[in-house]
Parts: structure tokens; C-alpha cells; sequence
């Protein structure tokens, strides 16, 4: 299961509700994306959400 390194957000359940109120159980998946970080001076690759990435909490090697 895919995991922000940064915040920890993974997942949620929930139920998908069709028309006439069947509920079945689905898992919500956060946004989560690979991507090159910078730290302590190296770079290395992190599994991120997107959200952690819009507030600027990690720094892109480009």
C-alpha cells in the first residue's frame, strides 16, 4: 500500500451508493506520486502526496 513519506496519508474506506441505496465497500487511495527529492545535500526518491507537494514541504531535484 502506497504511503506519503512526509504526512503518512494512505487510504480510506468508503461505500460506493447506486441509485436504488446499495452500498459496496471501496478504498479511496490518496494521490500519491514518485518523485526526486532533495535532502541533506543528496537526492533520493520519494512517494509523496500532492498536497504535501502544493504546501512546499519538500524541495524537487530537477
Amino acid at each position: 500500500m502506497w504511503r506519503c513519506e512526509i504526512c503518512g496519508k494512505s487510504g480510506m474506506n468508503s461505500y460506493r451508493v447506486s441509485h436504488s441505496n446499495k452500498h459496496t465497500k471501496v478504498w479511496l487511495r490518496a494521490n500519491i506520486q514518485k518523485v526526486r527529492v532533495r535532502i541533506n545535500g543528496g537526492v533520493r526518491r520519494m512517494k509523496v502526496c500532492t498536497s504535501c507537494l502544493k504546501k512546499g514541504k519538500i524541495i524537487k531535484a530537477v
